[in-house]
């Protein structure tokens, strides 16, 4: 492959990486001064809105974001293509109505912090893990997808392109902390609507009958030419079906899971006051669903150019479009547009999972006695570590992407209930946590587990028959609710979520005189008797 290898596009990427390292460095230089923990970590807590805004919409208009909008759009149509985007872009705006402005009044570190308060630094560390192994995961798919859009358009080899990628973003991460994240991920969001909006240009006149064509055959083959617009982002089949039933369990997983995450709080923590944090997150959720829009266009234009089995491996969709219908310059800068998007969220999951480590597992429940530079310095290793690992995953794991669903899946089932619990409910204590927890767990495993491979599904079958137990209230088909290794197709993981929501309350009142609630996670961190101040500033 490297006898192809496109010098002239491998050049281009190069220089946006120098751009992005000189942007860390730069970062680093202007705040080498006060650099704390708050300051590595959220930005010291003095980020401008619009940087914030431009910040928490790139990290979730990442690559991963653009080339799986295009792929599922292609292969799956219009109710899949526009699934991430449209609850990605609620998902924000409901974190920022009801989490983020009363998460930046406590002016806390990470999300693992409130959970701490309520429940204690130990079971914290344990609620951690999820909300880490999730970043990890995420970060290995990045970097898979992007060696994919290298191999397709610079002819550059997986391995290669994966540890430069890494090593240069891992670089910028460990050098200037959140505000080099912030600064790169401004370059990355300009760039993003101009180039896939010059994609769109060239595809539409370079495809006979343009765009007209392109939505004809699209709505022709998914059965949604005769179908309301709006009713076109909906499964066409009925309401009660497996595939409709499944694909609301998704959304509704996408929506109320995409909140805790850590690298979300962490934006939300680096605004300068609480009513930004949360006018800052309603307007990146508004952005977000707006800039959905493209990649789903492209994503109609490649089934259009190509039509339903053009493309056979269709992860490769925006690559293989920007490649074949655009011209060379707007190819390369389309990919480059791609490769900072995956760069932009792989740091900002790396830098998230690192701080979670350094600070509430080493300094907060190991008891570390760290001054600021020490700390700073356990940091950046922490980062080193986990991008190492990621890399690691890319490069030795199949099916990252799958992986990282299942985990995001466990984010919601596990994390969403404790978070909710812990910020908004004062009688909540560790034994009600855990027995959520627990329960959680054991009902969505109970629903089985299938991942999406290359070889087909992977996985193990339902552990308890939901479907026959359904049927003694409902008339339905136990057999049509199952799927092909026998995980079942009802919303497992909506139920799961449910009932920890309602065991956690239930339990910590039961068991009060056991466990008091600790002290109020609705309080200010500066109060003594919840935090003292960290010696290095934090």
């Amino acid at each position: 492959m490297w006898t192809q290898l496109d010098v002239s596009g491998l050049i281009a990427v190069v220089s946006m990486f120098i751009l992005f390292l000189l942007i860390g460095w730069w970062s680093a230089r202007i705040n080498k001064g006060s650099q704390s923990a708050a300051d590595f970590i959220v930005a010291g807590r003095t980020m401008p809105l619009w940087i914030a805004t431009m910040t928490m919409t790139a990290t979730w208009v990442d690559g991963g974001f653009l080339l799986g909008t295009a792929e599922f759009t292609y292969k799956h149509g219009l109710s899949v293509g526009v699934q991430g985007g449209l609850c990605f872009g609620i998902s924000l705006i409901l974190g920022g109505i009801f989490f983020s402005k009363r998460i930046r009044e406590l002016e806390h570190n990470t999300m693992v912090d409130i959970f701490e308060l309520r429940f204690g630094p130990k079971w914290a560390a344990i609620l951690s893990l999820p909300a880490m192994l999730g970043e990890i995961f995420w970060s290995s798919a990045l970097l898979v997808a992007i060696g994919a859009t290298f191999q397709v358009v610079l002819h550059v080899d997986l391995v290669p392109a994966i540890l430069l990628s890494a090593g240069v973003v891992t670089l910028y991460t460990m050098i200037g902390g959140m505000w080099s994240i912030a600064y790169t991920d401004v370059v990355q969001l300009t760039m993003a609507p101009i180039s896939l909006l010059l994609a769109t240009w060239y595809a539409v006149h370079a495809i006979p009958g343009g765009w007209m064509h392109s939505w004809e055959v699209f709505s022709h083959h998914h059965q949604i030419s005769e179908t309301p617009f709006f009713l076109t982002l909906f499964p066409s089949t009925a309401w009660h079906s497996p595939a409709s039933v499944s694909w609301w369990d998704m959304t509704i997983m996408l929506v109320f899971g995409g909140v805790p995450w850590n690298c979300y709080f962490q934006r939300v923590l680096s605004c300068a006051s609480p009513k930004k944090a949360q006018l800052h997150s309603v307007l990146a959720g508004l952005l977000t669903m707006v800039l959905t829009s493209l990649p789903v266009i492209l994503g109609i234009l490649a089934f259009g150019y190509w039509g339903a089995s053009g493309i056979q491996e269709a992860s490769l969709t925006l690559p293989l479009l920007l490649k074949t219908l655009a011209p060379y310059w707007v190819t390369i800068f389309g990919t480059m547009t791609i490769v900072g998007a995956v760069t932009s969220s792989f740091s900002a999951s790396i830098l998230s999972a690192g701080s979670m480590f350094s600070w509430n597992i080493a300094h907060r429940l190991f008891h570390f006695r760290l001054d600021r530079k020490r700390f700073i310095l356990l940091a950046r290793t922490s980062i080193f570590l986990l991008g190492f690992s990621a890399v690691w995953l890319a490069l030795k794991v199949q099916s990252i992407a799958s992986l990282w669903l299942f985990t995001s899946d466990l984010v919601f089932v596990l994390l969403f209930p404790q978070l909710t619990a812990a910020l908004f409910d004062s009688k909540s204590n560790v034994v009600g946590s855990i027995t959520g927890f627990c329960v959680s767990l054991i009902l969505r495993v109970g629903g089985g587990v299938s991942l999406e491979t290359d070889t087909g599904l992977v996985g193990f079958g339902a552990l308890v028959p939901y479907p026959e137990l359904l049927a003694h209230w409902v008339e339905l088909n136990p057999s049509d609710w199952y799927d092909k290794i026998g995980v079942t197709l009802l919303p497992v993981k909506t139920f799961s979520a449910i009932v920890g929501l309602i065991v956690i309350p239930v339990v910590s009142r039961l068991y009060t005189k056991f466990a008091s609630p600790s002290c109020g996670a609705a309080q200010k961190k500066t109060t003594p008797e919840i935090r003292p101040e960290p010696s290095f500033g934090g």
